[in-house]
């Protein structure tokens, strides 16, 4: 019998930490050309869709987690029948967090016993561990740790089914997963559904990326005999045959073994079975497999390297790594797949235990390995049954459901209010429950915009809120105040923050000249300094960083002091980056990204009493493969030596450095 309830979890977890409410600006490119040709190779589609890779808003950045591990307590959603254990994390987009297979007495996945966010999502905090939905835009995805709506809906023959879903906020559409765990199944189901509500074609991206434990016997087998390796630096695919053995000689299959890490995607022939999976020694492992839409498949490893190791323990805990074996709409992740208007795109996907003969699955020939595990996946899971489970899932997708576990966010039912009230056609599906009790004070001056035509006056010195960059609101709120309605220093600053993500620069000055001339605030101050600096006037951003900390020095205006210290070091400042941080309130001055800056100055300024202990920290903001830490490292002794024996800094010092002074185990993420 299978049966869905909710749980708690406790683990050791670090502190996630108040949003950012500085908006996050796209940069002024896009590289968004609509592919004729779905099918075009991926050297064709390279960067479609990528225009929005870097943004964030109406989001916000989430940088304020930290490395202060204490046990918190964590609402889970536990779907569990006679063989499998499923755990899923509502508030942490719905992550999977643990499958554990019974009958084994083993868990299936990488789960981590700690939450520790860290630099790595497009709003930066993320943690690893578990299967993770990717879906939008290329990255780690908005929500990865943000809540979900989660809800019961009955199965065809009255099983519980779990459903999680949301608005998708950038691209505006809805999705959901439907997660089916059948009586006397050995595999979780999941079946998805990416609804695009436009007149327009739309950009859309998926990828499931599934956490496993690194076993150095274990190997990643697929119906693959050529890749695409991924070149970031030089931003192109390299076609390779499969199994490949690099020039260290690491044979790829093997990611365990690996000393570098890397990442690379499988060119899985289009009749092929669409499966994945990760296979030890003794034979046993774990396997993705789904319909066809979903044809790319991919394995990313962190390698035996040092930075390899460091990172995996930033993640967690020390000896325990992982490897991750992906899937998505694409052939590679690199662009997004174009979505026809008004179109739904569907699929079903399987997670399970896979047992294998061992000698079969360690072949010599790799060919000869994948056909053993398809033969074996086929034996327990055979693919019309997954097309079966497909089918029978595609009816429950509609249903409406029974109740309630988890809420997410009121933005899908403020877009559903305006829907209605603008009398527009709702094209969100009836069966997303995006209720009216989830609209709260995130959505509140939006909502008076929308119902009393004006956006209501706030408190400068407090969070403005969220900005949406929907045209139809921008609509609202140029028409309103044209017809000078809420003309304040609210609607101003929204507005402004609005035209600037259009890339309307002198736009957003004059709405933001005008909020300041209704009421001065942090917040239009430090939009000013966003467009001084991208523009290259420095001197002139650091005058208008500077008033936004006089106007609001509060904690919700501390990421303005990081900031202000940035661009005082850009502009060689360094003495007047000190005595800025000296200025600033204790809790300011722990932010780890001002102490790197205020640890700049002082090596500029020749300052050096207590730099060196400053690296022998932990730090918690360093975005995934980030060097700036290890460059400070080097900085900081290659002017000390420079000051210390009067010699010039020179390309023999800076090699003398890299040779002599290798970076503190704290900081090692090579």
């Amino acid at each position: 019998m299978t049966e869905l309830r909710r749980e708690e979890m406790r683990l050791p977890a670090g502190g996630l930490g108040p949003e950012n409410p500085l908006p996050r600006f796209r940069q002024s490119e896009d590289h968004l050309q609509i592919p004729v040709d779905v099918d075009l190779p991926a050297e064709e589609l390279l960067n479609y869709g990528r225009c929005q890779a870097e943004r964030v808003l109406p989001h916000r950045i989430q940088d304020r987690y930290d490395r202060n591990r204490q046990e918190q307590t964590f609402s889970t959603l536990v779907l569990e029948n006679e063989f499998l254990k499923a755990i899923f994390v509502p508030q942490w987009g719905g992550r999977l967090w643990s499958l554990f297979y019974k009958p084994e007495n083993r868990e299936l996945l990488h789960r981590n016993p700690v939450f520790q966010p860290a630099n790595f999502a497009l709003r930066q905090a993320w943690v690893s561990g578990g299967i993770e939905w990717n879906m939008g835009r290329f990255g780690h995805h908005d929500y990865t740790l943000a809540p979900l709506f989660a809800a019961r809906v009955r199965g065809a023959g009255g099983e519980p089914i779990l459903r999680i879903y949301e608005w998708d906020r950038v691209r505006c559409f809805p999705w959901q997963i439907d997660f089916s765990l059948p009586e006397n199944s050995h595999f979780l189901l999941a079946r998805m559904k990416l609804v695009n509500p436009h007149d327009t074609v739309m950009p859309n991206y998926w990828w499931t990326n599934i956490a496993v434990e690194e076993k150095p016997d274990a190997r990643v087998l697929t119906p693959a005999d050529a890749i695409l390796g991924w070149h970031p630096a030089d931003q192109k695919f390299t076609n390779l045959p499969y199994p490949h053995v690099v020039p260290d000689g690491d044979e790829l299959s093997y990611p365990g073994t690996c000393k570098s890490g890397g990442e690379y995607f499988y060119k899985i022939p289009k009749k092929n079975r669409k499966w994945i999976a990760y296979v030890e020694g003794d034979g046993r492992g774990f396997v993705q497999t789904s319909t066809d839409r979903l044809l790319g498949r991919k394995c990313f490893y962190w390698g035996a390297g040092t930075g390899g190791k460091r990172w995996q323990e930033f993640l967690s805990v020390p000896n325990r790594a992982y490897v991750e074996i992906q899937a998505g709409l694409a052939v590679a992740q690199a662009y997004s797949v174009p979505m026809a208007p008004h179109a739904t795109w569907t699929w079903t996907e399987a997670f399970g235990p896979l047992t294998m003969d061992p000698s079969a699955a360690h072949d010599a020939s790799y060919t000869r390995a994948w056909r053993s595990g398809e033969a074996a996946l086929e034996k327990v899971l055979p693919r019309a049954a997954v097309e079966k489970a497909d089918a029978q899932l595609s009816a429950v997708s509609n249903s409406v459901p029974e109740e309630m576990l988890y809420e997410g966010s009121g933005w899908g039912a403020l877009e559903r209010r305006r829907l209605s009230i603008q009398k527009a056609k709702d094209e969100i599906p009836l069966e997303l429950n995006f209720p009216e009790r989830s609209l709260g004070p995130e959505q509140a001056i939006w909502l008076a915009l929308l119902e009393k035509g004006e956006m209501p006056l706030g408190d400068p010195s407090k969070d403005p809120g969220s900005t949406l960059i929907q045209p139809e609101w921008r609509a609202l709120l140029e028409k309103a105040v044209a017809a000078g309605r809420g003309v304040h220093w609210l609607s101003w600053y929204h507005l402004g923050v609005m035209r600037m993500e259009d890339r309307e620069q002198d736009a957003a000055v004059a709405a933001w000249i005008q909020s300041l001339r209704c009421a001065p605030s942090a917040w239009a101050y430090r939009g000013m300094a966003v467009v001084s600096e991208r523009n290259g006037r420095l001197g002139e951003a650091i005058n208008w960083l500077a008033k936004a900390w006089k106007t609001n020095s509060s904690p919700i205006a501390y990421p303005v002091a990081i900031e202000h210290a940035q661009v005082l070091n850009r502009a060689g400042r360094y003495i007047e980056t000190l005595e800025f941080c000296e200025s600033l309130p204790a809790e300011a001055r722990v932010m780890d990204r001002l102490r790197m800056e205020e640890t700049r100055a002082k090596i500029f300024t020749h300052r050096f009493e207590g730099v060196a202990e400053f690296f022998h920290q932990d730090f918690a903001v360093l975005r995934e493969w980030e060097q700036s830490l290890r460059e400070l490292w080097f900085l900081f002794h290659e002017e000390r030596l420079s000051v210390e024996e009067q010699i010039p800094l020179s390309r023999a010092l800076r090699e003398r450095v890299r040779r002599d002074f290798p970076p503190p185990y704290a900081i090692d993420f090579p």
